[in-house]
Formats: structure tokens, C-alpha cells, sequence
């Protein structure tokens, strides 16, 4: 499964850097057909995080993944055959439905094989995520350097192989026991509980509600610091791209460092603590990177990456935990599909705060950052007697001892 994710995200590191130019130099849209297209699958996608954990929990998850890994594949192929906007419309959406399950679907495998591990695995998974990204950007980066119809052509083609080969990848995965699927014989008594839904689970709700929130580093990295730099900070604007790069090299360097400070239920519900207190110095430095000089700006806005990428890397340790400690064995494919929502339901809601926040200036960071930290220390609350009621998910080993 390691293996499948460097080679899934090299493809998507191929394809996610130049989609947009794709659309605009080679299909030959408009600004606002394309954003109309990024938003409309984006909507669409956000289904695909409940619909392939229920899925998993009814199917052989292996099966479902590689299914849902040759969707993807065939939205990818689907785009190099038209310039239609409506075609391109339906296939994109395609691909961001079988995108957000399938990212579910791997979380879930995780979850059920690695056992007291998952939180050391999230964090390799992870670091090898980002270097398959890094890996496809850099790819794509010098594909670029041609600037001709066919490199854009070949891009995504090289993103849609890579769906099929993490398929067949994943033929060598066995299947992971799970709870939620049981084989019974015809002397067997059938069960009668229905497993638990997520949907009328309110303290489960409550808490992706949280996660919505939570999620909002990455809108920082992709939308709010660029637009920042550009607009409101003496710092040159060569330096967006340098801090995206310093994101990359922290996650690949200190996220499975960082992963055996939450080996335990309890441990991962501890970092909210200095997780909320990273948020609310990183607004504040971007507050105050727009009040100086080009040096100063250049340092604070340096400062503010560095805590939110540390604020991204605890925050992935505490959701992997908490997401799946608090959803019943028998039903951990819909609950972690419906937590999925909140990172699908970000990439919306995301660039629209971040966005507020450049619009009024160092207050908006400020703010940004204090709403986040506070909604931090309501999920420490949250989950507490949810916790308190239940055994804790891991055996209260550390990652040292393995």
C-alpha cells in the first residue's frame, strides 16, 4: 500500500500542477469555465468519501479500491478524447468522485491492517505521499519547459497510468479482517442489530463539523499565502514557491518524528493543545508579515509556514486517531466516509476564508487563526466523554518499541 501511494500521488503530482493550464491552452476554455469545472467536480467529489466507506463495508475492500483506482484511470483517458466542456465536466467530476473514495478506502485499509500501528503508518504513508508529489512535480515542471500541446497530453496520460498500475498494485494487497463483514453459514443465527449510522451519530458530526475547520492548513498553503505575498507583503513573490517546497521537506523529514507523540487515543486528543496554539501564532505571524519591510516580511511569513506546516503534521496524527477511535468497529467504513466529508467539504470552503481573511487585512489573519485555535480546544472538549465511555483504540504502546 506504500508502494501505491508514491506511485498514485507521482501521477497526481503530474496532473495537479498543470490541470489548469491544461484546460485553458489545450481544451481551450475561458477563466470562468475552468474554475466552474474545478468547483463542480469539486462538489461532485465530495460524495465519493461516504459512498466508497459504505461500499467497504459490504464489499471486499480491496476490490473496491482497485474498481474505484480504474474509474479513475478511464476519467483520466476520457479527458484526452474531447475538448467538449460538458464531456470534460462529466469526466472530471468522475475522477474527483473516485479520488475522494479512493482516499478513504486506503485510510480504511490502514486502518484495519496496521492495528496499534496506524498512527506510525499514517505518518510513513504520508512522507511517501509527499515525495510521490514532489516526484510528479518536479516531472511535470520540466514537461512544461516544452510548452507544447503534446507535454500537457502527456501529463495527464502519465497521471492516468499511474491509476492502473496502484490497480494492480493493489492485486498483491491481501484482504484486511474487518468487523463490519462477517461470513455466516446457513446454521448461523442472523444477526439482527443494525451496525451503527454515522448520520444520526451527533457527537460524530460534531466532530467532522470540527474537522471542516481544522482542515483549513492546506487552503493556506495553496490559496491564502500566495495571494498574500502577491498583494500585501513587501516579500518578493518568488517566495510563495520556496515555501510550499519548505512545506514538502518538513512533512518528509519530521511527520513520522512528530507521529510518536500520538500513539495512544488519549496522546492524539493531548495535541489539540499545542495544535491550537500553532494555528494561532501562525495568523498572527502572517498578521504581522504586511507591517514591515521586505526582510521582515520575508522572516514572519517564513515563521507563519513553518507553524502551519507543523499545525498540518499534528493535526494528521490527531485526525487519523480520532476519527477512527471514535466510530464503532462494525461501521468504520461509513463513519470514516463520512469523515472524509470534511476534508472534501474544505477544499470549498477553504479558499472562501482565506480569501476573507486577506480581504480585511492583518485583522482577518489574526482572527482566522484565533477561530481555528478555538475550534481546537472545542474538539478537545467534544470528544471527551465520548472517550471516557469507551476503551482506548490503541494499547498505550509508543512507536520506539517496534
Amino acid at each position: 500500500m506504500l508502494a501505491v501511494a508514491l506511485v498514485d500521488r507521482t501521477g497526481s503530482g503530474l496532473w495537479a500542477s498543470v490541470s489548469v493550464l491544461y484546460f485553458t491552452y489545450v481544451s481551450g476554455l475561458s477563466v470562468a469555465q475552468v474554475g466552474t469545472l474545478a468547483a463542480t467536480a469539486g462538489a461532485i467529489g465530495i460524495a465519493g468519501a461516504p459512498l466508497g466507506g459504505r461500499l467497504a463495508d459490504r464489499f471486499p475492500l480491496t476490490r473496491v479500491l482497485i474498481a474505484l483506482q480504474l474509474l479513475r484511470a478511464l476519467a483520466s483517458f476520457a479527458l484526452l478524447t474531447t475538448n467538449d466542456y460538458a464531456l470534460l465536466l462529466a469526466f472530471a467530476a468522475v475522477g474527483s468522485l473516485g479520488d475522494r473514495a479512493a482516499s478513504v478506502l486506503t485510510k480504511l485499509y490502514a486502518t484495519r491492517t496496521a492495528g496499534p500501528d496506524r498512527v506510525r503508518y499514517q505518518a510513513v504513508q504520508r512522507t511517501v505521499a509527499n515525495v510521490g508529489w514532489a516526484l510528479g512535480g518536479l516531472a511535470a515542471a520540466a514537461a512544461l519547459a516544452l510548452g507544447t500541446t503534446t507535454a500537457y497530453q502527456w501529463l495527464l496520460a502519465g497521471d492516468a497510468v499511474s491509476f492502473v498500475a496502484s490497480a494492480l498494485l493493489t492485486l498483491r494487497c491481501g484482504e484486511p479482517p474487518s468487523a463490519a463483514r462477517t461470513v455466516t453459514t446457513s446454521k448461523a443465527a442472523t444477526p439482527e442489530a443494525k451496525p451503527p449510522n454515522p448520520w444520526r451519530d451527533r457527537t460524530y458530526l460534531a466532530y467532522v463539523a470540527t474537522e471542516t475547520v481544522l482542515f483549513l492548513d492546506d487552503a493556506v498553503f495553496k490559496v491564502g499565502l500566495p495571494l498574500w505575498i502577491a498583494h500585501a507583503s513587501n516579500a518578493p513573490h518568488g517566495l510563495a514557491p520556496l515555501l510550499m517546497v519548505l512545506n514538502n521537506v518538513m512533512v518528509v523529514a519530521f511527520q513520522v518524528p512528530l507521529a510518536r507523540f500520538g500513539t495512544t487515543t488519549a496522546a492524539a486528543r493531548a495535541l489539540l493543545i499545542p495544535l491550537s496554539a500553532a494555528f494561532a501564532f501562525g495568523g498572527l505571524a502572517l498578521a504581522l508579515s504586511s507591517t514591515g519591510g521586505a526582510v521582515t516580511g520575508v522572516l514572519l511569513l517564513t515563521t507563519a509556514a513553518i507553524l502551519f506546516t507543523l499545525a498540518e503534521m499534528l493535526h494528521a496524527t490527531v485526525s487519523w486517531e480520532l476519527s477512527v477511535a471514535l466510530a464503532p468497529d462494525t461501521a468504520q467504513g461509513a463513519y470514516l466516509g463520512v469523515h472524509g466529508l470534511a476534508q472534501s467539504a474544505q477544499r470549498s470552503v477553504g479558499p472562501l476564508a482565506v480569501t476573507a481573511a486577506i480581504a480585511t487585512g492583518p485583522v482577518g489573519w489574526t482572527a482566522f487563526g484565533a477561530t481555528i485555535a478555538l475550534t481546537c480546544m472545542f474538539q478537545h472538549r467534544l470528544v471527551r466523554e465520548r472517550l471516557a465511555r469507551t476503551p482506548l483504540s490503541v494499547p498505550p504502546v509508543t512507536v520506539s518499541e517496534h
